[in-house]
Formats: structure tokens, sequence, C-alpha cells
């Protein structure tokens, strides 16, 4: 009878292993898409550092993630159990500061385009607005770098986390569980495995084309390198456009899901449009305009994000000036 009981346990702990596998890879499936975005977010992210603390600042971007999945794969559980209705306002609000930060960087890189130049040159001198910006007290550009790709990261692996639970949402909870916590795991380490080989690729190029060596098979090599580290800086600045457009679509497109009918709407008025185009035509320009009204959606939003919190900062300013008492003149 033990030895019955013993084959049965196994049965069905195998049985509970193949279901999550299966669930685990399609979540994967799923949440491929926000993958690429987040591998281009934090390639962009942490661009432009000086190239000896690249990996810590990787290493340092990855532990906050892990830190972040620990919060987030337990809250998402707990809320899908006890209150699955407020998942959506809360990717909402993610999703409206995902496009706040990609409309923030988009106008300081055109009002600002010197400021990332410190950031390249080992002890060159900060601007004097960024010099101002990052006293003794507060963070360093790099632990700017740091945080800011920690806030970006946690939204990401919000929706990762929302879209994984979605998938498996008719399963029991302990499978739930169990494929939440593995999508969470493996995509954190994916994401960072491949950004911190990204941001090495021209330390290989340069390694590669030092190969010494006369015969073919060396030369072929440094040919290689050369290549490599002709490639990698537009790599790194296409990366990094990739990166900014990533939040718009991401969080326009988790607005768009979220506002009732909206995507209805769009669908139906993307077919109205195209309803009089070729069959080629038409298939192209519906598959690419919905990911366009995603980008215009995010833009929209970032753009009404900015005002208001610029707004909110100088009426709060000017609130506080207001309650500081005038000093006597002697």
């Amino acid at each position: 009878m033990a030895g019955a009981s013993l084959l049965a346990l196994l049965d069905d702990i195998a049985s509970v292993l193949d279901d999550v596998a299966l669930l685990t890879k399609a979540a994967s499936k799923k949440t491929a898409g926000v993958l690429g975005d987040d591998i281009a977010l934090n390639a962009q992210q942490v661009s432009g550092v000086v190239a000896n603390r690249e990996l810590p600042v990787v290493w340092a971007v990855a532990k906050g993630s892990f830190v972040n999945k620990l919060i987030i794969v337990p809250a998402a559980l707990a809320i899908s159990a006890f209150v699955p209705q407020a998942i959506t306002p809360l990717l909402m609000l993610g999703g409206i500061y995902l496009c706040y930060e990609g409309v923030e960087k988009v106008v300081h890189s055109l009002l600002h385009p010197q400021d990332k130049a410190h950031l390249a040159v080992p002890g060159a001198p900060l601007p004097a607005d960024v010099s101002k910006a990052f006293t003794r007290s507060g963070p360093t550009p790099e632990e700017g770098k740091i945080k800011g790709a920690i806030r970006t990261d946690f939204i990401l692996s919000a929706e990762i986390v929302a879209i994984t639970l979605g998938t498996v949402a008719s399963a029991v909870f302990s499978t739930q569980a169990l494929v939440v916590g593995s999508v969470a795991l493996i995509m954190t380490v994916g994401v960072y495995g491949f950004v911190a080989g990204v941001v090495k690729l021209d330390d290989a190029g340069l390694h590669l084309s030092q190969r010494p060596g006369d015969g073919f098979i060396p030369k072929a090599i440094r040919g290689i390198g050369v290549a490599i580290l002709s490639v990698a800086p537009y790599l790194m600045k296409t990366l990094s456009i990739v990166g900014t457009i990533a939040m718009f679509l991401v969080g326009g497109g988790i607005l768009m899901h979220g506002i009732p009918g909206a995507e209805t709407y769009s669908h139906d008025f993307i077919q109205s449009a195209t309803s009089g185009l070729a069959g080629a035509l038409r298939t192209t320009i519906s598959w690419v305009a919905p990911t366009v009204v995603n980008a215009l959606a995010g833009i929209v939003a970032g753009g009404l994000a900015l005002i208001s919190v610029e707004l909110a900062k100088r009426i709060l300013g000017k609130s506080n000036e207001s309650t500081i008492p005038n000093e006597k003149a002697d």
C-alpha cells in the first residue's frame, strides 16, 4: 500500500509539473512582445555609463528587478485572488507612468542634448545644471540611472505578471503561483543576461580585433572584431531609440486595453478606413495600424501626464513660497 501511495503521489507531482511546464510555455509566448520591449528599455537605461561600470550597473538593476518580482508576484497573486478588478486600474497607472517617462526623456534630450556626454568619458566634468541636480547629498548620475531602470522594470514586470496570470486564470492557485514565479525568474535572468552581453559587445569586439597571428583564422577573427566595434555604437543608439518607443507602445497598449471600448473602436475604425484598399495593402495597414495607435495614445497620455506634473510642481512651488515668512530687513 505504501508503495502504491508513493507511486500515486509521484504521478500527481509529474502531472502538476507537466501542467506548469505547458502553462509556462504558453505564458512565455504571450509575454514575448513585452520581453523584447523590456530588453530594449533596459539596454537604453544603462547605455552611456562609463565602460568599467557597465556590468556593475546591469547587476544592480538586475538585483532591483529580483526585488521587484518578490514584491509583484505575491501582490499580484493576492490581488488576483481577492480583488481581481483592481489589476486593470493598477496596470493603467503603470502605463501612464511609462508614457510620462518616455515623453520626459524625449523632451529632456531635445532641450539638454549635452547632458549625456559626461557619462561616456571617465572624469569628465558635469554640466552646470546636472552638477546642481546631483549634489553630494543627492544621487549620482549612475545611481539615478539605476533607480530609473528599476522603476521602469517594475512596470514591465507588473505587465508580464498580469499577462501570465491571465494565461493561467483557470488553473488552481498552486499552479498559478508556480507558473508566475517561473516566468518571472526566467524573464529576469534572460533579460539581464542579454543586456549584459549587449553593453559589453564593444569590449568583445576590441578583444577580438587585437587577436595576434598572421594566419587566415586570426585575420578573420580580427575582421569580426573590427566589424563588431563598428556596429556596436549604432546598435546601442538603435536600442536607445527603440527603448523610448517601447515606452509609448507598452504604456499606450496598456491604456488602450484598459479603457472600455477603446480597442474595439480603434479596430472598427481601422477596418472601416482600409475597406477600399487592396488585399495585401489592407492586411499590412491593419497589422501596423494598432501599433501606431498604441504609440500615439502613449505619446498623448505621456504629454498630458508631463504637463500635469509640471503644473503641479509650479503650483506646489508657489504655495511653498507663499508660506515662507519674509525676513525683515535689519
